[in-house]
């Protein structure tokens, strides 16, 4: 079932080669209080790659629905819009993607030591991992969001 669309003129949405169905906005990287803050929006019918997170998280579907898979394909859950949910690190290896339509969720991750994610191969191996200067170099690289704050 398709939801209100999300506003998202003013994102800059970004991807990366060879991350396919995915794009992301950086909106916060705090070291000191060890929290990564990402908006992601996943491609409608379709998979990111696998996965693991690897510092606590809460999420918040802003858009359509966000289908999460086991490690084998296996459909685990799906959150609908509006959904809050809250989860530990070190989770089971999964992938997620969009319903009906693309899904956009804001991620915090929180209690960060240093790595994010850790990309999985389907053997369950890591091929690389993203972490806080990952996604420190990202923000940087980032064009700045429109402000309409007031001097």
């Amino acid at each position: 079932m398709s939801t209100l669309p999300f506003d998202t003129r003013n994102i800059r949405w970004n991807t990366i080669d060879g991350f396919d169905h995915v794009a992301f906005h950086v909106c916060a990287v705090d070291e000191d209080k060890r929290i990564v803050d990402i908006l992601f929006k996943f491609d409608a019918h379709a998979k990111i790659v696998r996965h693991r997170h690897r510092a606590d998280y809460i999420t918040l579907v802003l858009q359509g629905e966000l289908r999460i898979y086991r490690a084998n394909g296996e459909l685990k859950e799906v959150r609908p819009v509006g959904s809050y949910v809250t989860g530990k690190a070190d989770g089971e290896p999964h992938t997620e993607g969009g319903g009906d339509q693309d899904v956009i969720v804001f991620f915090s991750n929180r209690n960060v030591d240093n790595v994010v994610y850790e990309i999985l191969d389907e053997n369950l191996n890591i091929v690389t991992t993203f972490g806080v200067e990952e996604f420190k170099a990202l923000f940087d690289q980032q064009t700045p969001q429109p402000s309409t704050l007031v001097a």
